[in-house]
């Protein structure tokens, strides 16, 4: 064994490539391999059959109520994702110096929380309609307005980092420009999350102290927010959304130090971390969204003022409400002079 490895380092690159391409795991050390340990197959197994529960519950539930459609979409697509990553990795168990399944699931579970963070989004401003715009220090549209696009960014750049990675892995050509790309996707999407927190954060403590001050007067006195706020799946899911949120940017910090060491870092090369890191906490997310899902737990949210143009609603609304107060007051007036 000595010997042959010795053999090959005195050969051209793509030569040793090709030569650690034929190996497995009875005729060459682990450490040679992509993942620097022995993929574990009950790992992954378990994370590929909770996820496909989950993306089940996500699809069934969207089945029945018919509600948030983009967010169904956003966790969906995400979930999807993490399936096929930890397929990747099954693939590299069967031949852990095999690149289609290493490169498939790096590519794979780097953008895959993307999505989720999507959903994530999608439900802010939907929660500040429920307590009442006037508790928020920006327009409930703007949050959607703002972090919908950063995402994306965050999802282009990782994409077009994995690709440019993968492109050059199967040329073998140095990763490092596809790596920096997706590291900056990345500490991108750690940064819109950690904004995302401390604006719910500041939302949270702006709506508590015009609560003490001016009790249930503060909130929306809409009669389906009303029942929407004392109900315990509606508390349920935000304490959901709140776990979910801190699990995804856990997840990316973890990713971000990790990338930034290349392929062949000290992180990487530690199982448990990634299992950790990676896969609870993603996984934590994903259940935590499907036990409170908004589709359910936020129905009168989810289907009342909180989408798109609920400006535009909203301004009809108190429309119709002066035409109506505005046509009670001419038949007060013309009742009181007959008499």
């Amino acid at each position: 064994m000595e010997h042959f490895f010795s053999s090959m380092t005195i050969l051209p690159r793509k030569t040793r490539l090709e030569l650690l391409a034929e190996c497995t795991v009875e005729t060459c050390p682990i450490d040679s391999s992509y993942y620097f340990y022995r993929v574990s197959l009950a790992a992954n197994a378990t994370f590929i059959a909770l996820f496909a529960v989950s993306l089940l519950g996500f699809l069934v539930t969207y089945a029945v109520t018919r509600r948030a459609t983009a967010f169904t979409f956003a966790v969906s697509a995400g979930v999807i994702l993490e399936i096929i990553g930890y397929a990747g990795r099954i693939m590299s168990w069967k031949n852990q110096w095999e690149e289609n399944g290493f490169l498939m699931q790096i590519v794979c579970l780097t953008i895959a929380p993307a999505f989720i963070a999507g959903g994530i989004y999608l439900c802010l401003r939907r929660i500040v309609y429920a307590f009442g715009p006037e508790n928020s220090r920006i327009a409930p549209e703007t949050y959607t307005r703002f972090f919908i696009p950063c995402d994306l960014l965050s999802l282009l750049l990782q994409a077009a980092g994995g690709g440019i990675a993968s492109s050059a892995s199967h040329q073998h050509k140095s990763t490092k420009v596809g790596d920096h790309i997706m590291v900056a996707g990345l500490a991108f999407q750690v940064l819109t999350l950690l904004i995302f927190m401390i604006l719910c954060g500041d939302f949270a403590m702006r709506t508590r102290r015009r609560y003490k001050s001016l009790g249930e007067a503060a909130f929306d006195q809409n009669p389906h927010f009303v029942t929407l706020r004392h109900s315990m799946k509606f508390k349920g899911f935000l304490a959901a959304l709140a776990l979910a949120t801190i699990c995804i940017f856990w997840r990316s910090v973890y990713r971000v130090a990790e990338l930034a060491e290349g392929w062949s870092g000290s992180l990487i090369k530690r199982q448990w971390l990634f299992v950790g890191f990676e896969g609870v906490m993603v996984i934590v997310a994903c259940l935590a969204l499907n036990l409170f899902n908004p589709a359910f737990a936020f129905s009168e949210g989810v289907t009342g003022l909180g989408g798109l143009g609920s400006k535009k609603k909203m301004k009809k609304q108190r429309e119709k409400a002066n035409e109506g107060s505005s046509s009670n007051s001419d038949v007060d007036g013309g009742l009181k002079s007959s008499v």
